[in-house]
């Protein structure tokens, strides 16, 4: 039987649970004991009873030499890695990790525009410069795809001092780049390459799925298993291949963001899901991959909608496509994104992923069922036809997304400046010392250090009006905006 099947360290810490020790330690709930009835009897006694803390026969995140150790060796053997690093910060805490682990102060980083904002935290914390690669946009759906392997050239060619290339794959939405051809390239000017897998845990276990970071050589990739892989959210991996990086400084970086209250229950779920992957990974995706191609088929049925699929391919930045992201385009409604959002949670009970202007995405996993893609294709049938009369009069024909400003400082620099208020109105010219992202998925509008655009100004009025989640300044009405401090001449 392959090792595979082993779960050292849920079983490790079941059985500790099972002996029923006498705790003197924390949490204070010992075990249930301590909670609130109600709450106990909702959760259950059993996670309770493995809310524990990093005693001796437990084994410890930030020195593992036990059966933590031994669990992120198997993922690391199943992932494909050198070394496999587990995240209870989620993958915003492994993604940090990366960038902290290959930059300092004033290094480069060279990373595309449509990247989460744990990117730019941890530009910021390292005080390292971004420099920034154009993504592909995509004219039909307003979204960003990933980047090109003629970007890449041209951006190491022009910073060939560059401490790293982080490069999304997939993207939020399911599209992938040619990651195999950007990492030798990146390689070939000894530059690591960083992959932000948040949306890839699956890839690496069907080959009907793009390659994963592993798979192309990549040297670190956060990877968040809550996501796509079964575990528990705010649980991730960090993989890395020994090489251009090294795992003892990740080591050092990850203990120094991550909490010494670890979460057992966190961690135990990891290491479970590793386990199903690893084991019955190909045959439960490509039941998920027909759940999703079936549900794509009939969205394309239904008029006023439209559902991507491997049609987008073909751009250089669209190399490959993860089907089970149902990317619906809903413009041809005349409503947008979001008010789509709100008539399936009010008539259906349904959530979706994300909604944007002109889009909603919905993910399906190994957690899915026939009878919930049946329901959301009668909603969505409902909602087209309800609809009908406005497609005609409504139908946009392309979509509009502002340029990335210009970065005039350092996102550090910028961070930590002397700032001052201005009305939004009038803030177009100035530094902006604060971020504004659509959250999710959490892609900047501005990031501190860029100077201020009126595109960028009516961008943001066009989201905040059709109520979607634009979030980042410390004006929550957005009548002002945080800008750096101009000091005037004395007269």
């Amino acid at each position: 039987m392959s090792r595979q099947h082993l779960t050292p360290l849920f079983t490790g810490v079941r059985n500790h649970a099972e002996k029923q020790p006498i705790q003197f330690h924390i949490p204070g709930h010992k075990q249930g004991k301590g909670m609130d009835p109600e709450f106990k009897e909702f959760i259950g006694e059993n996670a309770l009873s493995i809310d524990l803390i990093n005693i001796e026969p437990l084994d410890d995140l930030h020195h593992p030499h036990g059966i933590i150790k031994e669990a992120q060796e198997l993922a690391a053997e199943a992932f494909g890695a050198d070394y496999t690093f587990f995240s209870v910060q989620g993958t915003s805490g492994a993604i940090m990790t990366m960038i902290m682990s290959v930059c300092g102060p004033g290094d480069k980083i060279i990373v595309p525009r449509n990247v989460h904002k744990s990117i730019m935290s941890a530009i910021i914390f390292s005080g390292a410069t971004p420099i920034f690669i154009h993504p592909e946009i995509d004219p039909e759906l307003g979204i960003s795809h990933g980047i090109t392997t003629e970007s890449v050239e041209r951006a190491l060619s022009s910073h060939p001092d560059a401490k790293g290339l982080l490069v999304i794959n997939p993207t939020y939405f399911g599209v992938a780049g040619n990651l195999k051809k950007i990492v030798e390239i990146a390689h070939s000017y000894n530059v690591p390459v960083l992959v932000d897998e948040a949306h890839g845990v699956h890839i690496h276990f069907h080959e009907q799925l793009p390659i994963s970071a592993m798979q192309a050589g990549a040297d670190m990739a956060a990877t968040s298993v809550h996501k796509l892989g079964g575990s528990m959210t705010q649980s991730s991996i960090l993989n890395v291949k020994e090489g251009l990086v090294s795992p003892k400084r990740v080591q050092s970086i990850i203990s120094m963001l991550t909490t010494t209250s670890t979460s057992y229950l966190l961690l135990s779920s990891l290491d479970v899901a590793r386990k199903q992957l690893a084991t019955k990974g190909e045959r439960l995706i490509s039941e998920v991959i027909d759940l999703a191609e079936s549900a794509r088929y009939r969205i394309n049925e239904i008029d006023g909608l439209a559902c991507i699929g491997k049609e987008i391919l073909g751009t250089k930045a669209t190399f490959d496509l993860d089907p089970t992201k149902l990317i619906i385009t809903v413009k041809e409604l005349g409503i947008n994104g979001h008010e789509v959002e709100i008539w399936l949670r009010e008539n259906y009970s349904i959530e979706v992923e994300m909604s944007d202007l002109y889009n909603i995405l919905c993910i399906v996993t190994i957690g899915d069922t026939q009878e919930k893609m049946d329901i959301l294709i009668e909603a969505l049938t409902r909602l087209a036809a309800e609809h009908a009369s406005f497609t005609e009069k409504s139908q946009i024909s392309s979509v509009y997304v502002p340029d990335i400003p210009t970065l005039a400082l350092s996102p550090r620099d910028a961070f930590y400046a002397e700032t001052e208020v201005v009305p939004f109105a009038e803030s177009a010219g100035r530094i902006i010392a604060e971020f504004i992202m659509v959250y999710p998925p959490g892609i900047p509008i501005l990031i501190p250090g860029e100077i201020v655009t009126e595109d960028n100004l009516s961008y943001i009025q066009e989201n905040v009006k059709s109520g979607l989640p634009v979030q980042g300044p410390e004006d929550e009405t957005f009548r002002t905006l945080l800008v750096i401090k101009e000091h005037k001449a004395i007269q």
